[in-house]
């Protein structure tokens, strides 16, 4: 199994259809905003014409006011490699969303703690208060967990918190069906790209978001939608309610595009067994690795 991996503007999209090209393969996304549909310019999901090349899966499949998780996505991911692998085709697991990532793979253990009155009472506390009140609140109980969750990423608190506040024996580990309990061999790639050619795509990216209609997506898709804290979404509604001009529009949607592609380099500087290479050898790790021809 392949994975590529890397942060935002690393070009993971266009390399993952030119492998899968090359190598008779099917994508498998691990995105946990395109999964949505309705959202591809926010998200910078495949373009029609790159879906025409190669098929994709987990790709613009949920309503935007549907939650997901990384244990549902494990589990849709492994039905759709199993589905490609059942018509004799390999299959590439490509994305940024490192921890849906290390789910998949087996690298971590998901909780399956649930308790409907606990979240209940988070999603209200979520209403109530900003976002960095309730990531102080986790980091108050779960620090490690805390530090590896941006503020502003409303879903992961309050589901980090709804964990942290079960202490039932529900929150005992279970074992899930992953990519290495399947048997699995895989070959973990991360993008190496200088943080200077990230920083020149995101400001290019920026201004084709908004000339691409970033603005009435968001208004479509509106605040209340689980998926309106992806990038991109929080600064467009500001703008649209008066909060800023378009000159600081650009400028936020910028940082914050940047903040986030930093975040998911720190990430996957920690993330179990990777491999970082530059976009011009992956074709080559993948047969020295896997010995795809």
């Amino acid at each position: 199994m392949l994975i590529v991996a890397g942060a935002t503007c690393s070009g993971k999209t266009a390399l993952a259809i030119d492998l899968a090209e090359q190598f008779g393969a099917e994508i498998v996304g691990a995105d946990s905003r395109q999964i949505y549909r309705g959202m591809p310019i926010g998200t910078a999901a495949p373009a029609p014409e790159q879906l025409a090349r190669v098929p994709h899966h987990l790709v613009a499949m949920l309503d935007p006011h549907e939650r997901y998780s990384a244990a549902r996505f494990s589990d849709d991911a492994l039905a759709a490699i199993r589905a490609i692998r059942g018509r004799g085709k390999r299959a590439i697991v490509a994305g940024g969303t490192g921890f849906y990532l290390r789910a998949l793979a087996g690298d971590v253990v998901l909780s399956p703690a649930y308790n409907a009155e606990v979240r209940a009472r988070l999603a209200r506390e979520a209403r109530l208060h900003p976002p960095e009140v309730m990531h102080a609140w986790l980091a108050a109980r779960d620090p490690a967990r805390a530090s590896e969750l941006a503020v502003g990423d409303r879903y992961r608190v309050t589901r980090a918190l709804e964990i942290a506040l079960a202490g039932t024996p529900q929150n005992a580990p279970v074992e899930r069906p992953t990519l290495r309990n399947q048997g699995y061999r895989v070959v973990k790639i991360v993008l190496d790209v200088p943080q200077t050619v990230i920083d020149e795509r995101i400001a290019g990216r920026v201004d084709a978001m908004l000339d691409a209609g970033l603005l009435a997506e968001a208004e479509r898709i509106g605040p209340d939608a689980v998926a309106a804290d992806a990038v991109g979404y929080p600064q467009a509604l500001a703008y649209l309610a008066g909060r800023s001009t378009l000159t600081e529009l650009r400028a936020t949607l910028a940082r914050a595009t940047r903040r986030y592609a930093l975040r998911q380099r720190t990430w996957f500087r920690t993330e179990p067994g990777t491999q970082a290479v530059a976009p011009a050898d992956v074709a080559e790790a993948v047969r020295s690795g896997l010995g795809w021809t």
